[in-house]
């Protein structure tokens, strides 16, 4: 039986000749990107200005011109690089760190595709260009004709070889004449868009660089004659906030209150180095990371992070103050948002209309006079080309590809606009104060929250088990709800039984989705039943009882011990390791046990902020805390909470304990305050004593609270 014959064929792929149409029609969003992209070919041909000329005559006469003075091509380049797609000739530059003679950039191009841009916007193509002492070179493409042929291999593109006409003496550089082009809707309101595009590819927080951009519409010039100069909109803000994080963690900040046309308020200026840069919350997998502040590991792949933040206030008892408030408004509504640039050249889309790249309007919908959305901020992000090689941009030019470096710029973007907002919240109620505008109450949010529960129980397989719990927990705060507003009481107070069911569902939450036992998550729920059973029985009668401070420190200590565990937090609590009682007192017992518990979770979060680094389970606890008694109150026998964390860095017990006042990235500001009134409703008090004031074990330098309770006679 003879063996079957077997041959190897070898055939290489032969693109279509239409696929240069495709590559500028599915990579390149619109006309306005098509243009940007040849704007930031001109920066990366080391031009010192970029012209780009639309001609709207006629539908059959319009055409646009992109002219630069850079380096320009010769013929070697022209046939190796400019006519070869995804040519990695910019990729090397930029891996090679070859930097341009004359302004020592690196190209922003990486792909090879960007000169397809031109497809998008026209059919037919003639491009004139120069380089040092070499001819000047024409290339006219009629992509109609072009895209006719079968394949790529059978569409040569004619190079015309000639003495300089254009870029003459020593002149070098690149002309693109674009006709017949595809669309032809350019409207004033296109054209003005198209403007403010071009003129931002340079940032405008930051002195003129090299490289200079220029839109000229023939015959059509009032429709960009009356846009506003930049630096007036910015001399209008209220706030500036300008930063800079380094490559190893280090945070240096300034923070500018501007003088309020019409408001006898005080500018203010405050500014710090070498400071921590706290973190939002990141979550990996549905758990939370464990890193809370900015280190070296935070910015690899990133490099170095600056930036400036000039945000306004649109109130209207405010912003009539200010003259032309339809120019500003307008301005902003447009224009406002946080936008990125590398090595001083902006990165699109960021910042552009339609993107929330940060979520900050889904983040001021919760806390609308503390937060802040795009319409009221003007903001830059500066990167460096060279040391953020894990931000990679995606190849339809639309934003860095979604990997762990974007999401850790992300995180330090928010984490340097909390920063702005905790020293904003105190002139913003300076102001308020001035205007007689009320503090916001906290929206209600409990559905959505017990619903995420609810999704995670199911996970699990526990949510039968689980489910007349939530009714229960819902029920009541409910019922909290009608009481409160029936009683006319404080929206505040409301905020506070909102915060409790939020903090109790949110733990419930974690302990699921950790795959903790489900033992400890049933008995988390039922804690939270049971503060809130204590504030609905305290606003309905007394409900205040004799109780040991032993049982409460107790109990405090058993909802905190997964936490304690978890975040490697050494408790020394010398009352729990000995058989004495302390003192006893009257109080309702679920709603003090919700006080300590946000005295507990205060110094978790700072005791994490000062000792950042994730320790090792053979080294000893940097962390500590501290829950003692003491006696050197006049006003009656105190729990103590104390910790070795960077304490309140000078603010005021008043601001401590006003509602939504926080120096967390993603706090409510609601802990102290529910604190301090659940002492009150039960004729205590919580302060804030100075070191040396109270006498606590040694190592415990950072923040000192305490809870002073009435002794039961």
């Amino acid at each position: 039986m003879s063996k079957p014959i077997q041959r190897e064929i070898s055939q290489s792929f032969r693109p279509r000749a239409r696929i240069l149409r495709l590559l500028g029609d599915e990579l390149i969003a619109n006309d306005r990107l098509a243009i940007f992209e040849l704007v930031k070919n001109a920066y990366d041909a080391d031009a010192n200005e970029v012209v780009v000329r639309l001609d709207l005559n006629t539908d059959r006469d319009s055409m646009i011109t992109v002219s630069d003075d850079g380096e320009g091509m010769n013929l070697d380049v022209l046939k190796s690089v400019w006519l070869v797609p995804g040519d990695e000739h910019r990729r090397k530059q930029r891996h090679d760190k070859k930097r341009t003679p004359i302004h020592n950039r690196l190209p922003l191009g990486e792909k090879g595709l960007g000169r397809f841009a031109v497809h998008k916007l026209g059919n037919r193509i003639s491009m004139v260009t120069r380089s040092k002492n070499c001819k000047e070179y024409v290339v006219e493409i009629d992509w109609n004709s072009l895209i006719e042929k079968p394949f790529l291999d059978k569409a040569p593109v004619k190079i015309i070889a000639r003495n300089p006409k254009v870029f003459t003496k020593k002149k070098t550089g690149t002309r693109i004449e674009i006709r017949e082009l595809r669309k032809t809707d350019w409207t004033r309101g296109k054209v003005r868009r198209l403007y403010n595009q071009i003129t931002s590819i340079c940032s405008p927080f930051r002195e003129s660089g090299s490289f200079n951009a220029v839109l000229k519409i023939p015959g059509h010039e009032t429709w960009i004659s009356d846009l506003p100069d930049i630096y007036e909109i910015l001399n209008r803000a209220i706030w500036k906030f300008s930063f800079k994080l380094d490559k190893k963690g280090g945070f240096d900040w300034c923070y500018e209150f501007r003088q309020v046309p019409g408001f006898k308020l005080v500018p203010r200026t405050v500014k710090k180095s070498g400071d921590l840069l706290k973190l939002p919350p990141e979550s990996e997998d549905g758990k939370k990371t464990e890193k809370v502040v900015a280190s070296k590991s935070t910015t690899r792949g990133i490099g170095p992070v600056s930036g400036e933040f000039y945000v306004y206030d649109r109130e209207k008892e405010v912003i009539r103050k200010f003259t032309d408030v339809q120019l500003l408004t307008s301005y902003l509504d447009e224009t406002g948002g946080v936008r990125v640039y590398r090595d001083g050249i902006r990165v699109y889309n960021y910042g552009e209309q339609g993107d929330d790249w940060l979520g900050l309007d889904l983040r001021r919908v919760n806390f609308p006079t503390r937060r802040i959305s795009r319409n009221i901020i003007l903001g830059a992000i500066h990167l460096s080309l060279e040391h953020s090689s894990g931000l990679v941009e995606k190849t339809n030019r639309e934003g860095f590809v979604e990997n762990d470096s974007c999401s850790q710029l992300r995180r330090i973007v928010l984490g340097a606009l909390a920063a702005l907002e905790e020293e904003r919240q105190l002139d913003k109620e300076r102001i308020r104060k001035l205007t007689g505008k009320p503090e916001d109450s906290t929206m209600d949010r409990i559905e959505k929250l017990i619903k995420e529960l609810e999704h995670a129980l199911d996970r699990r397989g526990v949510k039968k088990e689980f489910k007349p719990y939530l009714s229960r927990i819902e029920k009541n705060y409910r019922g909290m709800q009608e009481i409160l507003l029936s009683a006319g009481m404080s929206g505040l107070n409301l905020a506070v039984v909102f915060h409790e069911v939020e903090r109790g569902v949110r733990t419930i939450h974690q302990v699921i989705t950790e795959g903790a036992d489900i033992d400890e998550a049933a008995r988390q729920t039922q804690e939270l039943m049971r503060i809130l059973d204590g504030f609905s029985a305290l606003l309905r009668r007394d409900s205040k009882k004799l109780h040991e401070a032993s049982k409460l420190i107790r109990m405090a200590r058993q909802n905190s011990a997964l936490r304690l565990r978890h975040h490697h937090i050494a408790l020394n609590c010398p009352l729990l390791d000995s058989k004495e009682e302390g003192f006893s007192s009257r109080f309702a017992f679920g709603l003090v046990l919700g006080a300590l518990g946000n005295l507990i979770d205060n110094s978790l979060y700072w005791l994490r902020v000062r000792w950042h680094d994730t320790p090792s389970k053979k080294s000893p606890h940097q962390r500590k805390l501290y829950i003692g008694l003491s006696r050197d109150f006049e006003a009656g026998p105190a729990i103590v909470v104390a910790d070795n964390g960077p304490g309140f860095q000078g603010d005021d017990p008043q601001n401590l304990v006003r509602p939504f006042f926080t120096r967390k990235p993603d706090g409510m500001g609601l802990g102290l305050y529910y604190a301090n009134l659940a002492m009150e409703l039960n004729g205590g008090q919580l302060v804030f004593p100075q070191l040396g004031e109270v006498e606590l074990p040694d190592g415990f330098d950072g923040a000192v609270m305490a809870l002073i309770f009435k002794e039961a006679e």
